[in-house]
């Protein structure tokens, strides 16, 4: 009885300190007084007391938010641009051994990368090739972070924040780019009827029949407005006697034209 209880205590301290359990998604590196033998996990390891010592390392994607940097872009423009960084543990010996902090580490070579990437490219490059920029900077995360057995997935970049003075001159040339278009399209559809125009001139003068349709159909929709103003068809052969002047019905055509636009 007298060694019982120092036997149990023994046994209690042993499986407390030697006895670790690791979750699926996490590793252990095993220190052997003081040396790296191996790492172990998931599931249940065995350790020697005193003698060894473990450090967890998760193997989960983890997530890293940049703080808002100041930037000066290649076309002198100030703006403030934040990021997301997606990261992994992929040897956690490395993640251990080569950097004390990987998780500070990787913070602070992604502001220094984020402010470089972005300086060397103009504004508008951050705006609409987004894309192109946040591979550059995941490039950039992934070389310098291998040796120390980090992967960097992917790289986003969350908002761009703009000086009020260049988002009111960004708004300026936006409208400016919409009268243009706008302008452009105008004068394409002025250039459409033009042609038209002069189509249904080649037809109305190759048969004049034409003519007398077009005439007709004026009558009609004027008579159909509704206006208290009378209307008095007169024959286009009258017409052209009493304008004398007027070859292949080109005063018909006038007045027909003046009468649609009325």
């Amino acid at each position: 009885m007298t060694y019982t209880i120092p036997i149990i205590l023994f046994l209690v301290f042993f499986l407390v300190t030697a006895l670790k359990v690791l979750n699926e998604y996490e590793r252990g590196v095993i220190f052997r007084l003081g040396r790296v033998i191996n790492s172990k996990g998931p599931g249940l390891i065995i350790l020697i007391p005193i003698v060894d010592k473990m450090v967890r390392v998760s193997l989960r994607i983890m997530t890293l938010d940049v703080p808002s940097q100041d930037v000066i872009t290649r076309d002198n423009v100030s703006v403030k641009v934040n990021a997301v960084i997606y990261f992994r543990v992929t040897d956690p010996i490395k993640a251990i051994l080569e950097i004390e902090d990987f998780m500070f580490a990787t913070s602070q070579l992604a502001q220094t990368t984020l402010r470089s990437v972005c300086g060397g490219v103009e504004l508008d490059d951050i705006l609409s090739q987004r894309e192109k920029v946040n591979n550059e900077i995941q490039e950039i995360l992934d070389i310098h972070t291998d040796p120390w057995g980090i992967k960097v997935s992917t790289v986003e970049l969350k908002y761009v924040d703009l000086p009020q003075e260049m988002q009111r001159a960004m708004a300026k040339q936006a409208e400016a780019e919409r009268e243009r278009r706008a302008k452009v399209i105008n004068a394409l559809g002025e250039f459409q009827a033009a042609e038209k125009l002069s189509q249904a001139a080649k037809i109305i003068s190759a048969h004049p029949e034409a003519l007398q349709l077009r005439y007709l159909q004026t009558l009609r929709e004027m008579s159909a407005e509704g206006k208290a103003s009378t209307i008095i068809p007169l024959p286009l052969d009258l017409m052209r006697m009493l304008a004398p002047g007027a070859g292949s019905g080109e005063l018909i055509e006038k007045k027909i034209q003046e009468s649609s636009e009325e």
